[in-house]
């Protein structure tokens, strides 16, 4: 998953990073943007990153100002990630400022899918825990739809995706009042 779509998940990362501050707070997820974004950050000093995925957790573990949290649960060698109830019950106490969230599909009727039930339960009570929910999504996941849905497009603070986001989309995406940014390879678009 990390060499696919690896140039718009970058662009997407890039500009998304621009919203963390020194010493915020925020969660990602395990996705393969999550990793592209947790290199984004490596400048970024004392940040509380709270994550479900190993490798995001060991990228932004090499800056020693960064407090880690990996939360535990139910490993799935798949993803990289931990999911289940362990790891809901410390979401559920945590207090996020920024989550910032991938998914596997994105349709205006049923918002942000995900393909594993458990990923979407703990997508779920992240976003209860957080102040703002940013996406990252790339465009081919447009339109598509999988198993469950864990947020829908009104939670969403900001979207970013990339530049071969079709025109219907982006027609879409205004008229359903969804807040995006185009994310070119030199510099996004804010719509």
């Amino acid at each position: 998953r990390f060499q696919q779509n690896a140039a718009a998940k970058f662009a997407i990362a890039r500009e998304a990073a621009v919203l963390v501050n020194d010493g915020d707070s925020i969660l990602l997820d395990a996705s393969s943007t999550a990793l592209y974004f947790a290199r984004a950050l490596s400048a970024r000093q004392r940040l509380r990153v709270i994550t479900n995925g190993f490798e995001v957790a060991r990228e932004l573990a090499h800056n020693s100002t960064n407090t880690v949290i990996l939360i535990g649960g139910v490993v799935n060698n798949e993803s990289s990630s931990v999911t289940g109830l362990l790891s809901e019950h410390i979401i559920e106490e945590l207090h996020i400022q920024k989550a910032f969230l991938s998914c596997s599909g994105f349709s205006l009727e049923r918002g942000m899918t995900e393909v594993h039930l458990a990923e979407a339960q703990l997508k779920r009570k992240v976003i209860e825990s957080s102040q703002q929910l940013f996406a990252l999504i790339d465009s081919n996941k447009f339109g598509k739809e999988d198993l469950t849905s864990f947020a829908r497009p009104e939670r969403v603070s900001l979207l970013f995706t990339d530049h071969h986001l079709s025109s219907d989309w982006v027609e879409r995406l205004k008229q359903a009042g969804v807040a995006f940014t185009i994310c070119e390879e030199e510099a996004a678009t804010i719509k």
